[in-house]
């Protein structure tokens, strides 16, 4: 008979009932689980410290050579294990995109989890067979910490739940609660591609700390005032539907003599960044490092230890102005010629056909940018046909994927880029540093004659993670 899996990982975390869970698949004949095979003060259980030949410093040496083994040693069971956040990402890295091994996912509500973690730290007791030697003690309830767990363990299963998304696997979810039920066990072992069935979970483990969590907890009412300023819903998380973006290695520009990194984001500085650097030692605009590969751009790092990389951010209400009469106004950019027309004629944003002439008005170009600024947040949401461009993708987004390639190490606004570049030119000992000349806002209108409150409301609605992340105030008109 050919196994659908290889093996299977249960990834838990203490105090989900991974113990008890374990017990009932190990009345399976053709499952064996072998506990926390990667724990990093045991192997599998407490006081094992040898598997299939790996003691712990030999799978300290070759986490993936156990695994191997424990696939190769199965003897006509399905094998696993069973899996924490922290125990060795190596196995979490090899397992998770791994189709051969079956994803078993069991949670639990994380406040139980976590107060019956503190009571069995309070007693030193983890495991119960028999309710009369049952432990028992009142904890306090610690907010800072309950909050770290959350977010700890809410990283991890998002880690877990992409990993298997960008493979195409599925992982069979099992709730605290489903433990006791014959016919979930049951459901796993189909999951598993076995015929074998149990009439019964295990006997042997018995729950810990039944009674409610009032008589569990010191400090309950603390606890539920606390458990109040939670999010559980996500109410206050603004959702990230901006599709992730490639770091754009050849936007990058270099010095060719000097240690500096201009890291560019499109709609932002660039122009007087770029007069700046070839001032710089006389060079030259022309003289400056561009369209690298990522190979000769880490060649240029490694050849100048000490180096300076910098990226400069503009406000979202300037930047967005600068993008619509750079790109959209004008007639005379062959990319964005589609977008244009799109906007025209699909979203009735009130553009010309042709670059505006001399009978284009204030207030036509208000209704203009108007038109665009309502485009821009369905656009980033993903609920247009336009592609989202770099000229308006969100400043977060596109140096989340510049730092795929390079941290920059320095994130500087517009109104400080001349001091801080200077500083920045300092530090990589340059002494004569040139001035740094203002960056010119393209248009025929200035932005202060278009700007109301309602437009950076619009702008603030669609680049909140800019505004929050980066500390834009509103956009200031003197």
């Amino acid at each position: 008979m050919v196994r659908r899996y290889d093996a299977f990982v249960l990834f838990a975390e203490m105090r989900t009932g991974s113990n008890y869970l374990e017990e009932s698949l190990n009345k399976f004949d053709t499952i064996q689980c072998l506990g926390e095979v990667y724990n990093p003060t045991f192997i599998g259980h407490h006081n094992t410290f040898d598997l299939h030949g790996y003691d712990m410093d030999r799978r300290e040496a070759d986490p993936l050579g156990l695994l191997d083994a424990i696939i190769e040693n199965a003897d006509g069971v399905v094998p696993g294990f069973r899996l924490f956040h922290d125990h060795d990402a190596r196995v979490v890295s090899r397992v998770l995109p791994d189709p051969r091994i079956a994803k078993v996912i069991l949670t639990r509500n994380p406040l139980e989890s976590y107060v019956s973690r503190k009571i069995a730290s309070a007693t030193g007791q983890w495991r119960l067979t028999d309710v009369k030697h049952a432990k028992t003690a009142k904890v306090r309830f610690d907010a800072s910490e309950f909050r770290d767990l959350v977010d700890t363990l809410g990283g991890f299963q998002d880690h877990l739940r992409r990993g298997m998304q960008h493979t195409g696997q599925v992982a069979f979810q099992i709730r605290y609660e489903d433990i006791n039920d014959t016919a979930v066990l049951n459901g796993l072992a189909a999951f598993l591609g076995l015929d074998e069935r149990v009439d019964a979970p295990s006997k042997k483990l018995k729950r810990q700390n039944p009674s409610p969590l009032g008589d569990k907890v010191e400090n309950y009412d603390e606890m539920v005032a606390a458990l109040a300023d939670l999010d559980r819903f996500g109410l206050e998380q603004v959702p990230e539907l901006e599709p992730d973006r490639a770091a754009q290695v050849p936007n990058f520009v270099a010095h060719p003599t000097r240690g500096l990194l201009f890291c560019p984001i499109k709609g932002a500085p660039e122009a007087a960044v770029l007069d700046w650097m070839g001032a710089i030692d006389s060079v030259g605009r022309d003289a400056l490092i561009r369209k690298m590969s990522q190979k000769q751009l880490r060649h240029w790092m490694k050849d100048r230890p000490g180096f300076r990389s910098f990226s400069v951010l503009r406000h979202p209400v300037e930047r967005a102005y600068c993008s619509f009469n750079r790109f959209i106004l004008p007639d005379n950019r062959p990319m964005y010629a589609d977008p244009r027309k799109i906007l025209r004629q699909r979203y009735k944003v009130p553009i010309p056909g042709k670059t505006p002439g001399e009978d284009w008005t204030e207030e036509a170009q208000k209704a203009a940018f108007v038109g665009f600024v309502g485009f821009l947040k369905g656009n980033l949401n993903g609920q247009t046909s336009i592609r989202v461009d770099q000229a308006w993708a969100s400043q977060m987004a596109i140096l989340q994927g510049i730092s795929q390639v390079v941290v920059p190490q320095a994130v500087v606004h517009e109104r400080q880029m001349k001091q801080v570049l200077p500083t920045l030119a300092h530090e990589v000992g340059i002494e004569d540093v040139p001035e740094v000349g203002d960056d010119l806002m393209p248009g025929v209108f200035g932005l202060k004659v278009v700007y109301d409150g309602k437009i950076e409301q619009a702008l603030i609605d669609t680049y909140r993670r800019d505004y929050v992340g980066f500390g834009f105030k509103r956009w200031n008109r003197s």
